[in-house]
C-alpha cells in the first residue's frame, strides 16, 4: 500500500526542521507525541461528580457538536471563548494544554469530552454517547489530519482507513469502542445519541439532551442552544471549533509545523463514506462490522443499530 511506502522516516529530530508525515507510518510516529504519559494518567483518575457529564465518542463521531449542544444549554448561549475545548475540556489533553480539570466550569453542570472506551472512561457522572456511521466518520477522520498530520495528497483514504483505523488510532478501534459502551444504553445515567438523527432534527435532540442534563425541553436556553449548534453557525464561528489550542499546544512535540490548518467542522452530512470510500474499505469496514459489532450488539449494520437507539428514545 502506498502509505506505508516512501521517504518518511518519522518525526523529525531536534535537528531538523518540524514537518508532516507523508506516509501511515509517519503519522503514528507524529501521533506519539501527541499526548504525555502524565496527562493520560490525569485523565484516567479524574474523579467525576455525580452532576457531570461525559461526552464520549469516538473520533470525528460528533464530539464538536455535543460540546457545543451541552455548553449551549447550561449558559444560554455563551460564545465567549476562544475554542469549545477551553470550556468543555478533554479529559486526556487538559494537562497538556495546560487545563485545570478540577478548576470551576463556567456554568453547571460541569461538561468534559472524551475518546475513552467505557471500561477506561472515569466512572460516577453521566454519559452521553454519540455514535457515527463508521465510514462517514472515517472520512471526517481523513479530512481532519490532512494538511495538519500529513501532507494533503501523500496518504490515500484506503491506506489512511486500513493501515491506521482498522489497526487502531490512539482511540482505539472504532467497532471496540462502540461495543465498550453498548451495554450503558440502558442506564439512566447514559444518553446515547446517533449522530445522524442529531443533525437531522436539531431542536428534537437539543430537547433531548436538556431533558436528560434536568433542565425543561421548553426553556428558552434549548432553542437558543439549538440554533447555535446549526451548521451554519458554528461555521460562521469556525475558529472557535477548529482545534488551535490543541494543535499550537501539541505541535512541537508531535514534530509537526506551525503552518497546519484543519477545522472539526466540515458539511454536517451523513453518507460521504459511501461516496468517498473505496469498495474494498467499505468491504473490509461491514466485515469487521459483523465480527466485532453484531455479536455484541445484535444488529448486523449500522443501519440497523441506529434504528433500535431510535426506538430507545421513543420508548
Amino acid at each position: 500500500m502506498s502509505g506505508s511506502a516512501g521517504g518518511d522516516a518519522g518525526a523529525p529530530s531536534r535537528n531538523s526542521a518540524p514537518r508532516r508525515a507523508t506516509t501511515v507510518d509517519g503519522i503514528r510516529r507524529r501521533m506519539a507525541g501527541f499526548s504525555t504519559r502524565e496527562g493520560i494518567e490525569k485523565g484516567l483518575n479524574f474523579r467525576l461528580q455525580p452532576t457531570d457529564v461525559l461526552i464520549a465518542t469516538y473520533p470525528k463521531a460528533g464530539t464538536t457538536l455535543m460540546q457545543q449542544i451541552v455548553h449551549g444549554l447550561r449558559t444560554g448561549g455563551d460564545m465567549n471563548f476562544d475554542e469549545i475545548t477551553e470550556v468543555v475540556p478533554w479529559l486526556e489533553l487538559a494537562h497538556d494544554l495546560g487545563l485545570d480539570l478540577e478548576a470551576p466550569q463556567r456554568a453547571e453542570p460541569r461538561a468534559f469530552k472524551t475518546h475513552l472506551s467505557r471500561d477506561l472512561a472515569p466512572k460516577g457522572g453521566r454519559n452521553i454517547f454519540v455514535v457515527r456511521d463508521p465510514a462517514d466518520s472515517l472520512v471526517s477522520f481523513f479530512h481532519f489530519f490532512s494538511g495538519w498530520v500529513f501532507e494533503t495528497g501523500s496518504v490515500s483514504i484506503e491506506d489512511f482507513a486500513l493501515e491506521y483505523v482498522l489497526e487502531g488510532s490512539r482511540s482505539g478501534r472504532y467497532w471496540d469502542h462502540l461495543v465498550s459502551w453498548w451495554p450503558r444504553r440502558l442506564d439512566e445515567d447514559t444518553l446515547w445519541l446517533c449522530f445522524e438523527d442529531i443533525v437531522a432534527d436539531l431542536p428534537t435532540a437539543t430537547a433531548r439532551v436538556a431533558r436528560f442534563l434536568g433542565l425543561d425541553p421548553e426553556h428558552p436556553n434549548v432553542r437558543i442552544a439549538a440554533r447555535q449548534a446549526s451548521i451554519d453557525f458554528m461555521r460562521e464561528n469556525g475558529s472557535r471549533f477548529d482545534d488551535h489550542l490543541v494543535r499550537n499546544a501539541r505541535n512541537a512535540a508531535c514534530g509537526l509545523p506551525t503552518s497546519g490548518t484543519t477545522s472539526k467542522v466540515r458539511k454536517g452530512k451523513s453518507g460521504e463514506g459511501s461516496r468517498e470510500v473505496p469498495p474494498e474499505v467499505l468491504e473490509v469496514w461491514n466485515r469487521e462490522w459483523k465480527r466485532t459489532v453484531a455479536p455484541a450488539a445484535g444488529h448486523g449494520s449500522y443501519p440497523e443499530l441506529r434504528n433500535a437507539v431510535a426506538k430507545l428514545s421513543n420508548g
